[in-house]
């Protein structure tokens, strides 16, 4: 299917396929199931995707990337999906994405040099600190009640926050706590900067939940408690947290899009290779009509959240923050991969539950994606309020209506 992107996208896209197919492949049916990958092997990943060209093509040239536009590297996070070493091999994997993202916005040359110059290297890790349990913020970020107090030069962080994902592997969270206690949370929340190595930082644990057994992705639980870190931690500008927290998630949710795009494409190559050989009734699976005709909707389904996130991306290109759009994107790309992957799965029948194949690890990865970046009642919610605002109102159209009763 072509799209309209552009020369430097398209080879990059195809230098990405081929770095999958020659490496991050072969390298995924060599892992044993169940284990979790070891570094030592994202870390050859890594190398080998340097040789190719495709390492780090959203971060500037300065920190260790290619400095490419978002919507030139969308097709190679695609296919960077297509395996869940894929990612992580061409440092396009969240949370560190993100957090990358948002140092580069807003971090200041000192931050820059200390932390996203090591994140892009793969040096460290990192995660963001935004989710708490209840009563604090979960769908609705404006419950949260960590807290950041400045006393002289420091920040005093209090707070629980849950869902952090990375969190017990990594060296900086990018926490957001409420600075301005009398604000409204959307007024006064600030991003600070936290050494998981700082005293009063406590990891719970790491949640047991769905997913597959080899990630080495965990979500942990953890606890701040009178947690010190300097005053020039903050990121950024205080209280804009929310702020910067929506430039960072608007073109996240966009990968986010394009990666899980490409697990389904994936799937549903894996599926229509299996019909193709295997035989029931007199003929191969792939003969039969109703089996043909739901690989046709879920290509075309999957046609139309690749050119519902280009076109987001445009948008954010041209200065718009894009927020129906990306909400529009995210819940209509996180439907169509979790039912593509879903009807892949059927299509191979025993052999698409085994793990033989990678459509169990793909099954399971999906179902979080309706969650993660914002659940689809959340999203549906800002497209609702769009549809229903005063400008799309018009009751002249419903003039020549007959009333009930008349």
């Amino acid at each position: 299917m072509e799209y309209n992107d552009s020369a430097t996208a398209a080879d990059l896209r195809q230098r990405a396929h081929e770095f999958m197919e020659e490496v991050v492949l072969p390298a995924e049916r060599a892992h044993d199931e169940g284990e979790v990958v070891p570094h030592e092997t994202i870390a050859d990943l890594r190398e080998s995707a340097r040789e190719y060209d495709v390492y780090a093509p959203q971060i500037p040239e300065e920190y260790g990337g290619m400095g490419l536009d978002l919507r030139d590297v969308l097709p190679l996070f695609e296919e960077a999906g297509r395996s869940l070493l894929g990612a992580p091999a061409m440092r396009v994997d969240a949370p560190d994405e993100g957090n990358m993202h948002t140092l580069e916005l807003v971090g200041t040359e000192l931050q820059k040099e200390e932390w996203l110059r090591p994140l892009v290297a793969g040096e460290i890790n990192s995660a963001f600190g935004m989710t708490e349990p209840a009563p604090g913020g979960g769908s609705d970020p404006k419950m949260l009640r960590t807290t950041a107090e400045k006393v002289d030069d420091e920040w005093v962080i209090d707070g629980h926050k849950w869902w952090t994902t990375q969190g017990s592997a990594a060296d900086v969270i990018l926490l957001m706590a409420r600075t301005d206690q009398d604000a409204h949370p959307y007024a006064g929340c600030s991003i600070i900067l936290v050494p998981t190595d700082t005293e009063g930082v406590e990891v719970v644990r790491d949640i047991p939940h769905l997913g597959p057994a080899s990630s080495s992705e965990g979500h942990a639980e953890v606890c701040f408690d009178d947690v010190r870190v300097p005053a020039e931690n903050l990121l950024g500008e205080e209280n804009e947290g929310f702020t910067i927290a929506q430039q960072r998630l608007g073109p996240a949710r966009l990968t986010h899009c394009m990666r899980f795009s490409g697990m389904a494409s994936r799937a549903l190559t894996v599926a229509k290779t299996y019909m193709s050989d295997r035989e029931a009734f007199g003929s191969s699976i792939a003969d039969k009509q109703a089996q043909r005709f739901a690989v046709a909707e879920a290509e075309t389904q999957l046609h139309a959240a690749r050119t519902m996130v280009r076109d987001a991306a445009e948008k954010i290109a041209q200065g718009e923050e894009a927020r129906v759009e990306v909400s529009m994107s995210k819940v209509f790309a996180a439907r169509v991969a979790q039912e593509t992957i879903d009807l892949a799965v059927q299509c191979c029948g025993g052999a698409g539950i085994s793990r033989d194949l990678p459509l169990a690890d793909f099954y399971e990865a999906v179902r979080a994606f309706r969650i993660i970046d914002g659940t689809d009642e959340v999203h549906k919610r800002t497209i609702a309020r769009d549809a229903f605002d005063e400008d799309a109102i018009r009751p002249e159209e419903l003039g020549s209506l007959p009333r009930f009763g008349e």
